[in-house]
Formats: structure tokens, sequence, C-alpha cells
């Protein structure tokens, strides 16, 4: 992602979100340029191109500064989303419970009804870091996007791990019918050898 030399001709846009402090935009620095930055807090927002395969429309990606002056002003980025991108602080366990919220009060806009979404778990290379399904609970994912495509994915802005396979999760999730992701995942499970029961627990956490 954002190494191909042919630019897709369309371009689809997604917003990411998330508290002040979460890794926005390092994790967008480290997706686009292989950087790691030191930032200062987002004021307003960022915008950046990606690149994807060629079958696939590039990503117009906005970083809106996520300080709570700031996130009255996110229903302004809403219009034209095709893909909702929030990124969480795994290691900030004080600050869960207001990014569930503010999570939860983003979704729940009409004009992000059934927008796919990928919640970025950031900072899974520290040892403080809350699991993926721990993160799952503790944000009510399975509850609030019932009848929606999602998936959360374990990633680090310093090393860019997971980072690409986010984006790549957002795409997949933009391109394909939802029954379609929830059968993909099933035969995925499945193919392992996971119980009927297993798969039912699975898609709570990563769909």
């Amino acid at each position: 992602m954002g190494m191909h030399g042919t630019k897709p001709q369309k371009q689809a846009q997604v917003l990411m979100l998330g508290l002040d402090g979460s890794g926005k935009t390092t994790l967008l620095y480290k997706l686009k340029y292989n950087e790691t930055v030191v930032t200062v807090p987002t004021v307003g927002f960022n915008v950046d191109t990606l690149e994807t395969d060629r079958s696939s429309p590039g990503l117009t990606v906005w970083d809106v500064g996520g300080q709570k002056k700031m996130r009255p002003h996110w229903r302004h980025y809403y219009a034209d989303t095709a893909g909702l991108v929030f990124v969480v602080d795994s290691c900030d366990h004080k600050r869960l419970d207001e990014a569930r919220k503010e999570l939860h009060r983003v979704i729940k806009f009409e004009s992000l009804r059934g927008v796919p979404l990928v919640v970025l778990a950031n900072k899974q290379d520290l040892q403080a870091a809350q699991s993926p399904e721990a993160l799952c609970l503790t944000l009510d994912l399975g509850r609030v996007c019932e009848g929606r495509a999602w998936f959360i994915q374990p990633c680090s802005a310093t090393t860019g791990v997971g980072l690409e396979e986010g984006f790549r999760r957002i795409v997949y999730l933009m391109k394909t019918p939802f029954k379609q992701t929830q059968e993909d995942f099933k035969i995925k499970m499945k193919s392992k050898g996971l119980s009927v029961t297993a798969v039912k627990q699975a898609l709570l956490c990563s769909r």
C-alpha cells in the first residue's frame, strides 16, 4: 500500500477519528512515508492519499484532531465518507470509556449509517496494551456495530506492524457486500477447524 506506481483513477474518502494522543497522525506518516515522527496534537485536520492495488480505489484519508474542542466538529467531515477508521490507544486504560462513548456517538449519526468500520487497536507493541479481544468487549463493538461491516486490527504506529493490514481491511469492507464479508469470515474460521460456537464468538470481535 502506498508503493504502486500507477495511481487509481478513483478515490474513496476514509475518515480517521480517535481521541487526542491515540496515534492517528503518527500511524498515517508511518504508513505513507515509513517514517516514525514525533507529532503534536492535530489542530484541525490532516489529509493525505494512499494508493492501493489497481483494482481498488485509492484512499483519501482525513485525519481529524481528537481534542475535546474538536470533536463537535467531526460531524462536518461525515459527508461522502466511504470508510471509517477509529484509532484507540490500547494502553490508555483510563480513557477507554471515553473512547467508547465517542465511537458510539460517531457511528450513530445517520450520515454514517452502514459505513464500514475498522478499529485500530494502536500501541500493541507496549506491555500495558489491552488485547484486541478485550478491547472488543470494552468498546462493546459486537452490540453497537450490529448490521455494520467492521473489524478490529491490532497495530503499532511506531513499528508499523498491522497498519497496512488495517487499511487493506477497510478497502475490503468498502468493496464487499456486508453478507459476503460475514460468509468469507465464517469460511476462513471453519477452514481452521473451529467449531460453530467458536466461529460465532469470533464474529463478535473480528468482523
